[in-house]
Formats: structure tokens, sequence, C-alpha cells
């Protein structure tokens, strides 16, 4: 028998934290990676039967790398807070786990907006992975280092992205200030090329090769956000050039 450990990292999450333990209680381990949250975080989650660890947040990738370490499972699937494993994702985990013809697998995110899930404003993560060798690098949209063979899960993962305009902007521009540090890093510049022709292309590609045009509203929304987090990212990588973060 095929086992799971689950990974969750939380900081401040106890409006969302106790329903995604409930959608994954199946799981054989559940480990919790908290950055010292403030609210009711920990107390809901002592509640549950998981794992606990606190680590002081220093990036997404290091977060989760510590996690891994007490994974003791042949699987492991990684969670936020805010996203929830249905009836049907988790038969399909657990059969997946046993049957396997590949070595991690892709789960479907459709953005939750404006109270409607956009079905053609979907990510495709890897998620699901086997415990062998496996890793993240990168401070922000941390990128998982595995082995072999990637497939993809038929059914979605819930994911309650957005919680409000204001929300949306604001973990546009929180990210914004990672990718400006990681670009500068690697001695990238900003240029009038990408304050102007790379916000135009995220629009276009999240809004007409994306088909978000078929989510209505929600979608033209979430195409504008996208283009203005592109544009943030280099008006904050000239900010951090010149002293004035």
């Amino acid at each position: 028998m095929q086992t799971l450990t689950v990974i969750i990292p939380t900081f401040n999450e106890e409006n969302y934290i106790q329903d995604c333990l409930q959608s994954v209680a199946f799981a054989h381990q559940i480990i919790i990676i908290d950055s010292y949250s403030t609210d009711a975080t920990l107390s809901i989650a002592k509640t549950f039967n998981c794992e606990i660890i606190q680590r002081h947040f220093d990036n997404f990738s290091n977060q989760k790398n510590e996690a891994i370490k007490l994974a003791k499972s042949d699987w492991i699937l990684f969670i936020d807070a805010d996203e929830r494993v249905t009836e049907k994702l988790k038969y399909e985990i657990l059969n997946t786990i046993e049957t396997s013809t590949h070595d991690a697998y892709k789960i479907k995110f459709p953005h939750f907006y404006m109270n409607r899930f956009l079905y053609h404003t979907e990510n495709k993560v890897v998620r699901l992975v086997r415990n062998q060798d496996i890793y993240f690098e990168g401070e922000v949209h941390e990128k998982l280092i595995h082995k072999g063979t990637v497939g993809l899960l038929k059914n979605f993962m819930i994911h309650y992205t957005y919680k409000g305009l204001f929300h949306y902007i604001k973990k546009k521009d929180s990210y914004a200030w990672f990718q400006a540090k990681m670009l500068l890093d690697k001695n990238k510049k900003a240029t009038y090329f990408h304050l102007i022709f790379k916000p135009f292309y995220r629009f276009i590609h999240t809004y007409f090769i994306r088909r978000g045009f078929l989510d209505g509203v929600p979608g033209l929304a979430v195409a504008s956000i996208d283009a203005y987090g592109v544009f943030s990212r280099y008006v904050k990588m000239i900010l951090t050039n010149k002293g004035l973060k």
C-alpha cells in the first residue's frame, strides 16, 4: 500500500485552515509548516491529527523544503490553506498513487474570483509527486524539482484564489517584489520594452490565448490585473536599482 503525506504552508489562515485540513484528512501524514501565525491558525490545526513545525519565512521554497525533510510517505501532495481536495480528486489521488505510471502529477486549478470558478483561467501545477530526491527552487512561484515523467489528473483542486479585488492586487504587488529581486540577482535590467510589451502580451495571453474572455467580466478583470502584475514587476526593478524601494 502506497502512503501519502500532505504538506501545507501557513501564515494567518484561520478562515481557511479548518476546511483545508478536513479535505485532506485521508492522508497518512499531514505536515503544517507555519510562519509564526498570530491568529487562530495553529489552535485550529491542533484539533486535527497533523504535525506542526514553525519557521521564520524567508521564501516559499525554503519553507516547503524544510517540511519535505519530515515527510515519511511514498508520495507527497503540496496544498495551500485556501485550497480544497474534492471527493472526486481524493479518490483519484488514492487510485493514482497505487497504480501510477508517472513520478509526478499536475493538478488543474481554476481561479475563483467574483464568486465563481473561472474554468478558462486555470493553472496546471505539479503538486503530487513521488517522495524521491525532490526539492523546490525559486523565491516566488517556486518550482518543484523532481525526476521522472509527469502526468495530469482529471479532477480539479478547489482554490479560493483571490479574496477580493484589493487582496488580488496586494498579492500581485507582493509577488512583484520577489520577482524583481530574482531578476536583479541575475543581472537583468528593465527597459521600455519590458514596461510596455510584456504587460500587453500577458493580457493577450490570459484573455485571448487562454480564452479568459469566456469567463465574462471576471475573466477580463483577471487578465487586466495579471498585466498589472507584470508591469509592477519591472517598475519595482527600476525602483530597487535607484534605491527607492
